[in-house]
Order: structure tokens, then C-alpha cells, then sequence
């Protein structure tokens, strides 16, 4: 049995030149809140939202509170 280890991203704020880390945020959208974990910068807090998240299950959430 093989053991895969997740490698932790190198995610560098443009902004900061920080490396990013996983923290606590809140996503905001038409008056809802949904607080997440995500990588986000010490420095500024720029938060990093990954294409398969924003495509995802950030769409489905969009598109069902819009049909509301």
C-alpha cells in the first residue's frame, strides 16, 4: 500500500511576496456569508480562490441564490 502525501501549493501574493497560507475568510455574495478555509496572504489578505472552486461550487451557490 502506497501513502500519498498532498504537497502544500507555493501560492505567492503578487502584492506581498508572502507565501500564502490556509486561513479562515468569509465569501459574500447578494447578502449571503460562507465562511470557508483558503489560502490568503498574511500581509494585505488577499485571498487565492482556485478555478475548480470559482467553476464549481462557487457557481452552483451563485446560480442557486439568483434563482431565489
Amino acid at each position: 500500500m502506497s501513502e500519498h502525501k498532498v504537497s502544500k501549493p507555493n501560492i505567492v501574493c503578487t502584492k506581498c511576496g508572502i507565501q500564502l497560507a490556509m486561513g479562515k475568510v468569509t465569501l459574500s455574495y447578494m447578502g449571503s456569508n460562507f465562511p470557508v478555509e483558503l489560502y490568503k496572504c498574511s500581509g494585505c489578505g488577499m485571498v487565492y480562490i482556485p478555478e475548480d472552486l470559482a467553476q464549481g461550487k462557487i457557481k452552483q451557490v451563485e446560480t442557486a441564490l439568483e434563482d431565489k
